[in-house]
């Protein structure tokens, strides 16, 4: 399928299942879906990446070879269901050790983003205690913007992933430190 092709079927919903059937079963498409996805502008093109999104809970080794792509639009990407999706899934796949520094500076403006949606700063969090996994001597800093959060800008999902990682962080930190 072409990227026009792609991108009418996905126009409507009900293609989304059989897109994806068809791209799994041809792997090579998948190029031109993240490409669409990536590089289209036009108002549904978001449905794109919800499609990349999906495929990836089937065969997340599609997406490898791309994740330095998705980390790259984040600097430019003005579509918020995009960065929704490319945040997610950066925070389910190994972070390319090049990019955590500029990964994790993005992460802390948008997780203390009072303007970001709440499942965008989600899933910026989780990417910064993904990277204070890569990088202990961070694991104090990111406790502590995650404590601040929950604090002064609380909501369900800041709360729920927030304790979930705050706790995990706060034992790690005192049993490398005792």
């Amino acid at each position: 399928m072409t990227e026009q092709e792609i991108f009418e079927h996905i126009d409507a919903w009900e293609n989304i299942e059989i897109v994806a059937a068809s791209i799994l079963n041809d792997p090579a498409q998948f190029n031109t879906l993240i490409q669409l996805a990536l590089n289209d502008s036009r108002q549904k093109s978001w449905r794109a990446a919800y499609l990349v999104d999906k495929i990836h809970d089937e065969n997340p080794e599609l997406l490898q070879p791309y994740l330095p792509m998705l980390i790259g639009q984040l600097k430019t990407e003005q579509n918020a269901s995009k960065r929704r999706h490319w945040l997610k899934l950066l925070s389910m796949n190994a972070i390319p050790e090049e990019h955590i520094g500029f990964l994790f500076e993005y992460c802390i403006e948008t997780f203390t983003s009072g303007s970001e949606a709440v499942a965008v700063r989600v899933h910026a969090m989780q990417i910064l205690y993904n990277i204070s996994e890569m990088e202990p001597d961070l694991k104090p800093e990111v406790l502590q913007l995650i404590e601040q959060e929950m604090e002064f800008h609380p909501t369900a999902g800041i709360r729920s992933r927030g304790k979930k990682l705050a706790t995990k962080l706060f034992r790690q930190i005192h049993r490398n430190s005792g």
